[in-house]
């Protein structure tokens, strides 16, 4: 899946977390991560509208068993991240990919109102194409990363 900027390096294991984290038990997983501290079993059973403590306790097990998660005195924490180029802003978990989106939309609209030259030369057209071009695609990843992360 993903590992966002902090990781403990080992992001993808050969498909243990991928067999692991779906589901519910990937929202699980995102809650804890997302919550950024100590979740108790009921905290997690609210927020995730389960229908029995027992419910949420089947799927930290699950998540403790493929080593993602860690019990601690004071709850539940995410012990690995596994969420490849994202990072956590809060509690949004957001694509690097935004980021070089941002860049290329500051650029292209940098470049249509403060260095626009008088006369329209080729150079300058390649230069907005190339910047729109970029624009696009990474607005595209970055879009389909956020919706194919989703559950």
């Amino acid at each position: 899946m993903s590992n966002a900027g902090t990781s403990s390096g080992d992001a993808d294991d050969g498909g243990e977390n991928n067999d692991v984290l779906k589901g519910t038990t990937l929202r699980v997983y995102r809650f804890l991560y997302r919550h950024g501290k100590p979740a108790r079993l009921t905290d997690v059973q609210k927020a995730l509208g389960m229908s029995s403590p027992s419910l949420a306790q089947y799927h930290l097990r699950k998540l403790q068993a493929a080593g993602l998660v860690q019990e601690k005195n004071e709850g539940y924490v995410v012990d690995r991240i596994v969420f490849e180029n994202m990072i956590r802003i809060r509690n949004a978990i957001i694509p690097f990919r935004i980021a070089y989106s941002g860049f290329f939309a500051t650029t292209l609209l940098l470049m249509l109102t403060l260095l626009r030259p008088s006369s329209l030369t080729s150079l300058y057209a390649f230069a907005i194409i190339v910047n729109a071009a970029a624009l696009g695609i990474f607005l595209y990843e970055a879009l389909s990363a956020i919706f194919r992360n989703r559950v």
